[in-house]
């Protein structure tokens, strides 16, 4: 089965650093096949014939085994990541008017209670949820109005994992 790991703030800023050189030799030493790492923010598309929660369990323990700091992980099937994706509104893009992101959720906040909590200004953002995301689109002239920037101060904040419509799009097997 093939499934992409979300890294959780690494190669943020500088700081808790880990190559993805690195993360795909790990990933492969733990028995994962076609491995392959997409951009620095994190993300490992990989083959298993294990469970989504037996590849949680060896992903985490050789984690914890290679690096001196926690390194939260989701792990999705590309099903689950392409059912994501196919619900963002294809117009919905990155580019000069309009900026979309994805926020994949951990276990304990994934609800569509979540957007509720959230605290940016809901009249500047279209958000919406879809089982194990949460995904937003705004028009790049509200972006401060909106105080979406506000999301990062957020308790909700640490169980989730960000990526801009494109890097969503392309773990779950588009433009490739």
């Amino acid at each position: 089965m093939k499934y992409i790991a979300l890294f959780r703030g690494i190669n943020v800023g500088g700081n808790r650093k880990v190559e993805m050189k690195k993360l795909k030799i790990l990933f492969e030493s733990l028995g994962f096949s076609n491995v392959s790492t997409y951009i620095n923010s994190g993300n490992v598309i990989f083959e298993s014939a294990n469970d989504p929660k037996t590849v949680l369990l060896k992903i985490t323990a050789g984690l914890e085994k290679n690096f001196d700091f926690e390194i939260p992980t989701l792990v999705k099937t590309e099903k689950e990541m392409k059912k994501i994706a196919d619900a963002i509104p294809k117009d919905w893009q990155n580019d000069p008017t309009q900026r979309t992101d994805v926020a994949y959720l951990f276990p304990d906040i994934d609800s569509k209670k979540t957007i509720e909590e959230l605290p940016f200004k809901k009249d500047f953002v279209d958000v919406r949820y879809f089982k194990g995301a949460i995904f937003w689109n705004i028009k790049k002239e509200d972006v401060n109005k909106s105080q979406l920037a506000k999301i990062i101060s957020h308790k909700l904040y640490k169980s989730m994992t960000i990526r801009n419509v494109n890097t969503a799009r392309f773990l779950a097997g588009e433009n490739k």
